[in-house]
């Protein structure tokens, strides 16, 4: 098996390194940011005839990586032959790589929800020439292993699990988190922005958009359920009543094998999982104990309003969900800088979402709406901050 990564130094690049280490893959090309000693280590090890990098430190890596073609354009990595491309970057950046994957019909594990958050339609169009996707996430892989043999049309709800974070349970009053609370994530392991995503619920806010324009399904068919123990990634309803449900250790190097396992056989349209030839064990996962006990509930949209704000961006369509994306994105950066208050992250994006304006989605539409909205989101912050009255 050849891989590409994108994003090879974040969290889920280094976890699908641990994979191809494991299983023996053979690892064709990288990209990374600028993290050029992680980046450095992984050249050693697994020997890739090409990386890319940020333009900015690419004389550096040149000279840090001997006998090794470094690039600084991301998107001719993504069309490298392999047959599997992982695309672990985050944040909008990687939208571009993923198209051009998918146009030069390369089976592309998913992990950048922004790419079907903000452009599902587009993606799936960007699909239309061979291309293949599927999900890394933990329950968009767990959705995905469910539908496997099933009819997406039998579904009568998809449903999303969520640990309900650190502060599931406590006051109701968040307005003293800190960012070190915020990021004291309980099962789960994820860079800071997904950690904080979590903390406030907006992360599962993203996987509900992602999930409807992964599967096909209407908003209103995709529930999300509290359920501390992390255990049950996620669960289909069928029209007759019955549910299925993907159980598992939380680590993400199963999804991610999976995924890798289910490429060359993924979606082409939405909703379609092909049968998946399992590969050998991940992790020694073979003696995880099936012990404990299991809870859900259902989640506090007073608490954590951010999770409606998500279902408010997808009804309205168009554009909207990129500019809750880019508000997201600098709200928790503001929040991780002491410039807002926790609770000011979802005040900002339902700001942004009062403020976003009608437009059918587009990729110039969608650029403009991200460009808009960050700019926008700043000034928010700004001025909040200099008025001494934070979000």
């Amino acid at each position: 098996m050849r891989l590409t990564v994108l994003g090879s130094t974040g969290s889920i690049g280094t976890q699908t390194l641990d994979v191809a280490r494991e299983r023996g893959y053979t690892v064709v090309a990288l990209a990374a940011g600028r993290n050029l000693d992680t980046l450095e280590a992984q050249v050693r090890e697994f020997r890739p005839s090409m990386v890319s990098v940020d333009e900015r430190c690419l004389q550096d890596a040149r000279a840090r990586l001997p006998g090794i073609k470094v690039i600084a354009d991301v998107n001719e990595i993504a069309v490298m032959p392999a047959e599997v491309t992982v695309n672990a970057m985050s944040g909008l950046i990687g939208l571009a790589p993923t198209r051009a994957a998918l146009h030069a019909g390369r089976n592309v594990a998913l992990a950048t929800k922004e790419a079907m958050v903000t452009a599902g339609p587009l993606i799936w169009e960007a699909a239309a020439g061979g291309g293949r996707i599927v999900p890394i996430d933990s329950e968009h892989t767990g959705v995905y292993q469910c539908l496997v043999g099933e009819r997406v049309q039998d579904v009568a709800e998809l449903i999303l699990t969520a640990s309900g974070g650190p502060f599931r349970s406590g006051p109701p009053d968040l307005s003293s988190v800190t960012p070190q609370q915020a990021l004291k994530h309980p099962n789960w392991s994820m860079g800071p922005k997904v950690t904080i995503d979590s903390a406030t619920l907006l992360n599962k806010g993203l996987e509900v958009l992602e999930c409807a324009s992964l599967y096909g399904v209407p908003l209103s068919q995709v529930r999300v359920s509290v359920h501390p123990q992390s255990i049950v990634h996620a669960l289909i309803r069928f029209r007759d009543g019955s549910l299925k449900a993907n159980l598992g250790p939380t680590d993400m190097r199963l999804a991610i094998a999976y995924a890798i396992d289910a490429a060359p056989t993924g979606m082409q349209r939405p909703g379609e999982p092909g049968l998946v030839p399992r590969g050998p064990e991940v992790a020694g996962h073979l003696s995880w104990p099936l012990l404990g006990t299991l809870e859900f509930g259902e989640p506090d949209l007073t608490r954590f309003p951010a999770l409606a704000l998500a279902y408010r961006a997808g009804e309205m369509g168009g554009v909207a969900p990129t500019a809750l994306n880019a508000a997201d994105e600098v709200a928790v950066a503001a929040f991780l800088e002491g410039r807002i208050g926790f609770p000011g992250i979802a005040a900002l994006i339902e700001q942004l979402l009062d403020e976003t304006p009608t437009a059918a989605l587009s990729w110039d539409t969608l650029a403009q709406t991200d460009d808009w909205a960050r700019r926008r989101s700043q000034e928010l912050v700004t001025h909040s901050h200099h008025a001494g009255a934070p979000l």
